[in-house]
């Protein structure tokens, strides 16, 4: 079983506080004790090592960068007053995964395009039983020994950095595959904490997004301006990284209520589920014991958007790991990213088959990406 996570920050965290995603989550821990990036954003979660323990196949790699009214601290570099600093700052994290591939190709791949994405697959799924003597008479290589290469699909979130519609089909052959237009409220549309409508220029977006070809993301929009998207945005859309309002009880717009669930759900689309605390237990807070928060809460957000649908092809997972938490802000049973492999369990329980497991924890997103990516 392969399992595919749709949001990781992992240029901000590179560009910000250096991380290496080579190296395993617990060596940067070590390193990182008593720096920085503990202090203002957890105790990592990721690293290349647990990819291979958790078979984290691919991973949905963001562009994002925050207005300079949202900034955290001094710490806080890759804010942007105005779009063209937005625009340098999406730049310069694209650049970062490019360079990460070119340097470590046995460890991270762009998948651009179908063949890149089934490259990836068939590799994860080559098994060493598979590689006969017959094999070895043949001149077939043998398995790399060493771990499978994790595929990094583009995800930009939140759009300031682009600087026209006329910009998208540039930012499309630059690697950027998936396009969510806020975090916070942009030129586009309201986000989280900040609602509003798709304003004139959001409308324009969508109309470039899909005549691009790109995925909309309506994660972090503020609902009205979501709902006005699913009905001018005739492309595919997913909801990368967001929970389910009803379970949480709780104010704001950053997570889906009923209605927007379905409306995603009538679009065919994926939605995936955030395994942080304060998005699983409305009532907890930063610092409040990991005890008291279980993935189970998980496969309750995962149940809920399953029960909608009737169907298991429309909930995933999108950890938004490292992205403003570290392992203190997760469930008890998470000290990595591959522990999420436990959630199959978990939904084995609730009397999930195995072929709806296995589409819960990769595979949606997984057919997502084979109807959407370029030939």
């Amino acid at each position: 079983m392969l399992l595919v996570d749709a949001h990781q920050d992992l240029a901000w965290n590179m560009l910000t506080f250096g991380r290496d995603y080579t190296r395993s989550a617990a060596e940067t821990r070590r390193l990182e004790a008593g720096g920085a990036a503990p202090l203002y954003n957890g105790d990592t979660l990721l690293g290349w090592p647990d990819y291979q323990v958790g078979r984290v196949a691919v991973v949905f790699a963001t562009l994002f960068a925050a207005p300079r009214r949202r900034r955290e601290g001094e710490w806080d570099v890759l804010v942007y007053s105005d779009v063209s600093q937005a625009h340098r700052l999406y730049r310069a994290q694209l650049d970062a995964y490019h360079r990460l591939v070119e340097k470590h190709p046995d460890k991270f791949r762009l998948l651009l395009k179908r063949p890149d994405l089934q490259q990836a697959l068939d590799h994860w799924q080559r098994q060493d039983l598979d590689y006969t003597p017959l094999a070895a008479q043949a001149g077939e290589a043998p398995p790399d020994p060493h771990g499978h290469p994790v595929g990094l699909v583009v995800l930009m979130e939140g759009a300031e950095g682009v600087r026209s519609p006329d910009e998208l089909a540039e930012w499309r052959e630059w690697g950027v595959r998936i396009v969510g237009p806020a975090w916070a409220g942009t030129r586009f549309c309201g986000g989280t904490g900040e609602p509003g409508p798709l304003t004139k220029e959001g409308y324009a977006l969508l109309d470039g997004m899909a005549e691009a070809g790109l995925v909309l993301d309506l994660s972090h929009m503020d609902e009205q301006a979501a709902l006005q998207a699913l009905d001018a945005f005739g492309g595919r859309v997913i909801a990368s990284h967001a929970n389910v309002s009803k379970l949480l009880r709780k104010e704001g717009n950053r997570h889906l209520s009923d209605r927007l669930i379905r409306g995603l759900i009538e679009r065919d689309a994926v939605i995936g589920i955030v395994p942080y605390n304060a998005f699983l237990d409305s009532g907890w807070r930063s610092g409040d014991p990991r005890q008291s928060v279980s993935l189970d809460r998980v496969a309750a957000h995962i149940d809920y958007i399953c029960q909608a649908a009737g169907d298991a092809r429309h909930a995933g997972l999108g950890s938004d790991f490292d992205g403003g938490f570290g392992w203190q802000s997760t469930p008890h049973e998470i000290d990595t990213i591959a522990d999420l492999a436990r959630l199959a369990g978990l939904l084995a329980q609730r009397g999930y088959s195995e072929p709806d497991v296995a589409a819960v924890m990769g595979q949606n997103w997984l057919r997502l990406l084979q109807e959407t990516l370029p030939e």
